[in-house]
This record gives C-alpha cells, structure tokens and sequence, in this order.
C-alpha cells in the first residue's frame, strides 16, 4: 500500500515523501531478497574473512608490495585465490599460515 498517489509526478514530490516512498519501496522489495541470499547456504561464507588484492595482503600482515608479493607466491598461496587480476585472500587462513611459518622460524 503507497502513501504516495502514483500519478503524481515525481518532481511535484517534497523531500519528505520522496523519502518514505524510497524507505517503503527497499522494505517490500529488497528484504526478500536479502533473505534469500542468506537462506541459500549460511555456512559457505559465514564468518570468513577476505581482502582484496595485494594491497590488503599488505595492509593485513603489516608489510612491504614486494614481501606481500613473495607471500602470496610462497606460504600464503593455499589462502589464496587468484584469476587474472583479481586477488582474493581467505584472511584467517592466510594469518594461520603467516603465524605457522614465523613460529617455525
């Protein structure tokens, strides 16, 4: 049910209804869709944790481009996903396999 008369034009609208009319339409149709993404399958990516590139390798672990370069190629490369340019890094596996190395040392 719209509280805004949907023959009005939507210049003619003030500020306010634009507004409620936006709210109303993401409750009705966008929760549904939320839902369903979620309901598919909760337990492929719940509670991990990724960074992008080699840029967050580098920011994640506290290093130089080089070293998170050579990382990547070297002790990480199980945690590591990539596919042309695309990078994609599972964080705490990458962390697991970072603090194992450095322990071993």
């Amino acid at each position: 049910m719209s509280l805004i008369d949907s023959t009005r034009p939507l210049y003619a609208l003030s500020e306010g209804e634009f507004f409620q009319h936006l709210e109303e339409f993401f409750k009705s149709n966008l929760s549904g869709t939320l839902r369903d993404r979620t309901s598919t399958d909760p337990d492929a990516t719940a509670g991990k944790r990724f960074v992008y590139g080699i840029t967050g390798i580098e920011r994640a672990l506290g290093v130089s481009h080089k070293t998170a370069q050579r990382l990547k190629d070297g002790i990480l490369a199980p945690a590591v996903k990539q596919r042309g340019r695309k990078i994609i890094t599972d964080l705490d596996l990458a962390l697991q396999l970072f603090d194992e190395k450095k322990g071993g040392k």
